[in-house]
């Protein structure tokens, strides 16, 4: 049986795979119609990257997951480690990220190639450290943790859940949620038809 604690790292992996992708499908869009993208929705998407993933869900998983496993099993413990790097380093690339936005919001054309590329570059490292985790560290839990951990580690990861895995969060989220859907374009992914 899956641990609720694994489906629901898997599902908001999902919801933020979806999200990485649409903002560089969005891009490819513009960049061929030879547009500017719609600067407010990018930094929506961007905002909800920083905010939940970032801010929440990392979290759950470098003080939760992480520390129970380390305590389990002598497996893994480097992955471990590189893992949490890269969580600490999620927050500065997604700074970098935002950084190239308002550069190309304020500087216009001649700096949407290093946007475009900091956002490949970002794209790439996060759907990287997710599919990692997912091969390699969620299997590793659900052979050596107790159902202790698992009990503790499900009602922490019920708590504050990601809307665009369609559970409800507070206000503040269900409002950036609502945002973001009704104005990226559905065939994307992530408009109306979710």
């Amino acid at each position: 049986m899956t641990q609720a604690t694994v489906r629901i790292i898997r599902q908001e992996h999902a919801a933020l795979s979806a999200m990485l992708r649409s903002i560089v499908q969005l891009l490819e869009q513009h960049r061929r119609k030879g547009t500017l993208p719609d600067f407010a929705v990018l930094r929506a998407m961007l905002f909800y990257v920083d905010e939940f993933p970032e801010k929440r869900h990392h979290r759950k998983e470098t003080e939760l997951l992480f520390p129970r496993l380390r305590a389990r099993t002598p497996i893994s413990r480097d992955l471990l480690d590189k893992l949490d790097e890269d969580h600490a380093r999620g927050e500065r690339r997604i700074r970098d990220v935002e950084h190239a936005l308002l550069a190309f919001e304020m500087m216009g054309e001649s700096r949407r190639e290093a946007f475009e590329q900091t956002v490949g570059e970002y794209v790439d490292f996060y759907l990287g450290h997710m599919a990692l985790e997912e091969r390699e560290i969620l299997p590793l839990a659900e052979r050596v943790l107790t159902e202790d951990d698992w009990r503790d580690l499900d009602e922490a990861f019920a708590q504050n859940r990601d809307p665009l895995t369609g559970h409800v969060a507070d206000f503040e989220y269900n409002a950036l949620f609502t945002r973001i859907v009704n104005v990226v374009p559905a065939p994307i992914g992530l408009g109306p038809a979710l």
